[in-house]
């Protein structure tokens, strides 16, 4: 007797993406976050720390003749948008400036990111890169 158990229905949607190196990167992940049937908010903030993470690894996290990665994913059952964006510059993961752009250039879109995102993060992406994420959620007035 074979028993078929029912499938639940997928709760994920993805868009994953390995990008040259350039600013140019983050305009293809827009285009997937208003494919999805998000609301203008969150899309709207989910844009600027796409554009902002992306500038991050296409300028700090540089090496030459290697990309980075870019993977968008939507919980469609808490309408959760996650960021994940993975560089391969290696060393120290970065950490957060708290001097002004003019003191330093280093961790202020990162600071960015951590304003207008509900979660965020950095952890090691091996060999030698990291990976840098967000979580979007809505949020009330």
């Amino acid at each position: 007797m074979s028993l078929t158990l029912p499938q639940s229905p997928c709760s994920v949607a993805t868009f994953a993406q390995l990008l040259s190196s350039t600013p140019r990167g983050a305009r293809l992940a827009t285009t997937q976050l208003r494919a999805w049937d998000l609301s203008p908010e969150v899309t709207e903030r989910t844009e600027d720390i796409v554009a902002e993470l992306a500038a991050n690894a296409a300028l700090r996290g540089r090496v030459q003749g290697r990309h980075f990665r870019i993977a968008l994913t939507l919980d469609t059952t808490t309408g959760i948008p996650r960021i994940a964006v993975s560089d391969a510059n290696g060393g120290q993961l970065p950490v957060l400036s708290t001097g002004s752009a003019a003191d330093s250039e280093t961790g202020c879109g990162l600071l960015r990111v951590d304003a207008m995102a509900d979660r965020s993060g950095t952890e090691p992406h091996p060999p030698s890169g990291e990976t840098i994420w967000a979580e979007v959620n809505h949020r009330s007035s």
